[in-house]
C-alpha cells in the first residue's frame, strides 16, 4: 500500500530582527518613541490587543512623545478607547502616523492623538455604527451579516418619501412591519444603542486633548452621521475641513513607514494549507504590535472544515495565540503570550 505524503503546513516568516532595525532607524529621525499597530485585512481591533500593547509600553517606558504608526481596517470601538487610554498614560503627547488605511475604530484611535500626520495614500473613514447581532440576517453562505444604522435610516426615509407622494394619506403604510420580516426588532434596538455608544466613544477619546465639549460633539457627529458610506475615504484635505489636527507627513518618514510596512506585509501574508476541497489550515498573522526591543503577533493556528449540511465553514483545533518576540542578549526569544 502506497504511503500518503505528509502535507507541510505553510508558516509565515517572522522578521523581528529586520523590523527592529527599521524601528531603530525611524527613531533616529523623530524626537520620541516609535510604536506600531498593524493589522492585515483579516485582523481587527479588539480587547485582546490591550494587554500586548500594555506590555510594549511598559517595556519602552514613559516618553514626552509617542509616535504611533497605525494601519488597520478597524474593529471594536470600545477597545479603541482602551488603547488610547493606555497610550495617553505613557506619552505626554501622541502623534499618529498614517501612511495607508486607518479605518473605522482605527480612525477612533487617531482621534486620541494630539497630531495626525497623513501621507499621500493615507485615509481615515467614517465611524458610523454597523453591528453583527446574534439575530442578524444571514447571507447566502449562512453567515450573519452586519447591519448599519445608516442603512436602516435610509430604507425608512425612502419609504416615507414614497408614501408622501401618494394622493391618499390613508394609503400610507408603516415600513417597520415589512422590515421586521427581514431584520429582527431587537437588531434595530441594538443598533440604535450602538450608535449612541459610538458618539460617546468619539467624544471621550477626543477629550484627551480637545477641551471644548461643543467641538468634541461637532466632530463626533460629523464622523458618525455625515458620510454616505462607512468606508468613505477621508483624505488629508477632508480631515482638515472636519477640524482634525492633521498635517502632511514628512516625505522621508513616509518612505520609512512603507519600508517597515513591507516587512509586516510579508509577515502577514496569507498562509493557508489545503488538505482537500473541504478542509484547510490557516496560519496567518493578523495583528502586529511592536516597539523598541519587543514585538507581539497574533497568529491564527486552526483548521477549517466545510459543513455541507449547514453551508458554512467551521473552525477546528484552534490553537491561535499571541506570540511575544524579544531580545535576550544577542538572541531572539519567542514565547506564547496568553490572553483570556
Amino acid at each position: 500500500m502506497e504511503k500518503k505524503k505528509a502535507i507541510k503546513i505553510v508558516e509565515p516568516p517572522n522578521l523581528f530582527r529586520k523590523t527592529q532595525q527599521m524601528i531603530k532607524k525611524i527613531e533616529s529621525t523623530i524626537d520620541g518613541a516609535f510604536l506600531t499597530y498593524w493589522s492585515a485585512g483579516s485582523g481587527s481591533i479588539c480587547h485582546t490587543d490591550v494587554p500586548p500593547l500594555a506590555e510594549v509600553l511598559k517595556h519602552i517606558g514613559k516618553h514626552d512623545k509617542i509616535y504611533l504608526f497605525m494601519k488597520s481596517t478597524g474593529g471594536n470601538g470600545q477597545a479603541a478607547l482602551r488603547l488610547v487610554n493606555l497610550l495617553r498614560q505613557h506619552g505626554k503627547r501622541v502623534i499618529a502616523l498614517i501612511p495607508l488605511e486607518c479605518a473605522s475604530a482605527a480612525t477612533m484611535i487617531s482621534l486620541g492623538a494630539d497630531e495626525i500626520h497623513m501621507g499621500p495614500l493615507a485615509y481615515l473613514t467614517a465611524v458610523d455604527t454597523s453591528l453583527t447581532h446574534d439575530l442578524s440576517p444571514v447571507d447566502r453562505n449562512n453567515y450573519l451579516i452586519s447591519v448599519s444604522q445608516d442603512e436602516l435610516n435610509r430604507v425608512t426615509n425612502l419609504w416615507h418619501d414614497a408614501d408622501a407622494e401618494l394622493p391618499d394619506p390613508k394609503a400610507q403604510s408603516n415600513p417597520y412591519a415589512k422590515l421586521y420580516e427581514h431584520v429582527h426588532p431587537l437588531v434595530f434596538g441594538a443598533i440604535d444603542r450602538a450608535s449612541s455608544l459610538s458618539l460617546k466613544l468619539c467624544e471621550e477619546i477626543l477629550s484627551y486633548h480637545v477641551s471644548s465639549a461643543k467641538e468634541r460633539s461637532r466632530i463626533s457627529r460629523v464622523l458618525n452621521a455625515d458620510y454616505p458610506s462607512h468606508s468613505y475615504p477621508i483624505t488629508l484635505r477632508e480631515a482638515k475641513r472636519i477640524g482634525l489636527k492633521v498635517q502632511e507627513m514628512d516625505e522621508d518618514l513616509d518612505d520609512l513607514l512603507f519600508e517597515i510596512n513591507a516587512f509586516y506585509s510579508e509577515m502577514g501574508q496569507r498562509a493557508l494549507t489545503d488538505y482537500d476541497e473541504k478542509n484547510y489550515h490557516d496560519n496567518e498573522v493578523q495583528t502586529i504590535i511592536e516597539g523598541r526591543g519587543m514585538q507581539f503577533t497574533y497568529q491564527n493556528d486552526k483548521d477549517w472544515h466545510y459543513r455541507q449540511e449547514e453551508r458554512r465553514w467551521v473552525s477546528l483545533n484552534d490553537m491561535s495565540a499571541w506570540n511575544r518576540y524579544e531580545f535576550v542578549g544577542t538572541k531572539t526569544r519567542n514565547s506564547t503570550f496568553h490572553v483570556r
